[in-house]
């Protein structure tokens, strides 16, 4: 009867810990793995396979051309390799030639009388792949000693096994995401002059692609400062007009009594000042887009004639008696609530139904936290460009009071600061000192803790940002040099590198 020597499965089994140990490439580790094995135990051929939804594929291997092992494949059940899978238990096959469950699926050519075993690898109870090895041994209380030591290998590289299935699962949601995303997000439909990856934007975006090649009167609403010009822009760029003009009316900024004028034109003498004819606004976008900010503050003798034009696309100048007949696409705007204007007798309700055929909310910066640092950057970049500046970064602190502030202003005032600061940084990094004094108090910092609805932010969200911004500031620092960074921030480069896809970090941003 033949014996494993004490000393040599001590030796297979520090040798194998100190690799898991000291490898931080997991790949490079389990071919570690089986180059041990094979020195120590004269092995022929190994397999490590994970499980993938109810599949087993060859993850790494000894003795396997790359031909081979991508025909490995098992599912649950199927073949030795997958009834170990299934039932989680292990098996010793001493001549795998008299074996009719082995399947040669790799389509190696098999040794005469060899033993084949083949153990599970589990995680926290489930399996989650398998450890197997080929070689020429007939001897069955050698071959149960040597299942014994494989199951015991297994478990030291079950964390490691279970790390690398987490990567492969993570990549493979990303792919799938960004699957559905180039199905729902047309790129021509994506405004290249806006910055969203949030849900709420994704949404807006799809929305845009849904609406720009219709006729459709849009109602887009949201506060002042979230951009609802450019989402107008944006549908007018993707839309059959992009070549017709585009005007914009600021409804808000015209006294009242020049609205009218201002939206269908006058005739010469029509009122005091009318010195000659004039065009409105109506009238100089036709065949392409008229868009009318804060719709909400005309009043109700200019909706009534919004409202007949918007029917039959027909209006008469001011002081004028003959039809003007126009093709335009009216896209509207208001940071008020019409429903409650409509309520108080401020605003027509049949002009609202008109106008809200395609609704588009834009939500406010404080709930799109995570393209706070995206535009700070974007406009970073716009600032340099614009005053010859070559501000290279934004610092952790200073990140930090951008993500603590409340933007009452939304983007427009995230805007205005990183000019504000542009201006006066005198280096290459934007410092916290730097920052506008609202930015620095107790009470700036403070208000997102608690949003503006009540509804909290989750401990898990802001441990995320805080977490992403640390690793992005230090990549920065380090020229995304992923090992520099895992040592400055004293991690290993695989957990950097799981965090970076984890939080969907490009670390090739930051190289120069």
């Amino acid at each position: 009867m033949k014996n494993i020597e004490k000393n040599l499965e001590l030796r297979v089994l520090n040798k194998i810990s100190t690799t898991i140990v000291r490898e931080r490439n997991v790949g490079q580790m389990f071919k570690d793995t089986f180059n041990i094995l094979s020195h120590e135990l004269n092995i022929e051929r190994g397999t490590l396979t994970l499980k993938r939804g109810n599949e087993l594929f060859i993850e790494a291997s000894h003795g396997l051309s790359s031909e081979e092992r991508r025909r490995g494949k098992y599912a649950l059940g199927e073949g030795v390799t997958g009834q170990v899978a299934m039932r989680g238990e292990a098996i010793t096959i001493p001549n795998i030639s008299q074996e009719p469950a082995f399947l040669y699926r790799t389509g190696v050519k098999r040794v005469a009388h060899g033993a084949f075993i083949c153990v599970p690898i589990k995680s926290e109870g489930d399996v989650i792949g398998t450890l197997s090895i080929e070689l020429l041994e007939d001897d069955a209380d050698y071959l149960e000693q040597l299942e014994f030591l494989l199951s015991t290998v297994a478990n030291i590289m079950a964390n490691a096994a279970a790390a690398i299935l987490m990567e492969i699962e993570e990549h493979e949601k990303l792919v799938e995401e960004n699957q559905r995303l180039k199905i729902e997000l047309n790129h021509h439909f994506i405004p290249e002059n806006m910055i969203g990856t949030g849900s709420q934007m994704r949404e807006i975006f799809v929305q845009v692609g849904q609406v720009a090649e219709s006729p459709a009167t849009v109602l887009i609403t949201g506060e002042s400062g979230t951009g609802k010009e450019l989402i107008a822009r944006a549908i007018h760029n993707a839309s059959p007009r992009k070549n017709n003009p585009f005007i914009a009316v600021n409804c808000g900024a015209l006294p009242e009594n020049l609205v009218e004028s201002e939206l269908f034109g006058h005739e010469k003498g029509a009122f005091t000042g009318a010195v000659e004819r004039r065009k409105g606004r109506c009238e100089l976008s036709d065949g392409g887009t008229l868009f009318l900010d804060e719709i909400g503050d005309i009043s109700i003798p200019v909706q009534v004639k919004l409202l007949r034009f918007l029917q039959e696309k027909t209006f008469q100048r001011v002081g004028g008696s003959i039809d003007i007949n126009v093709d335009v696409r009216i896209i509207a705007a208001t940071s008020r609530n019409l429903e409650d204007y409509i309520a108080n007798d401020r605003f027509r309700e049949d002009l609202y139904y008109r106008l809200n055929v395609f609704p588009i909310h834009l939500p406010n910066l404080r709930k799109r936290r995570t393209d706070i640092i995206p535009l700070a950057e974007h406009f970073l970049e716009k600032f340099n460009k614009m005053y010859g500046k070559n501000i290279k970064r934004i610092s952790t602190p200073a990140i930090n009071m951008l993500l603590s502030y409340h933007w009452p202003g939304n983007v427009r005032e995230l805007e205005n600061c990183i000019e504000r600061v542009v201006l006066t940084t005198q280096d290459e990094v934007i410092r916290g000192y730097n920052m506008p004094p609202s930015l620095q108090t107790a009470q700036a910092t403070n208000t997102t803790i608690i949003p503006e609805d009540n509804s909290g932010v989750s401990l898990e969200t802001m441990m995320e940002l805080y977490e992403k911004e640390l690793i992005i500031d230090a990549l920065k620092n380090h020229r995304g040099n992923v090992a520099a960074t895992s040592r400055f921030l004293k991690s290993t480069p695989r957990i950097i590198h799981y965090k970076i896809k984890q939080l969907k970090i490009d670390p090739s941003k930051f190289k120069l």
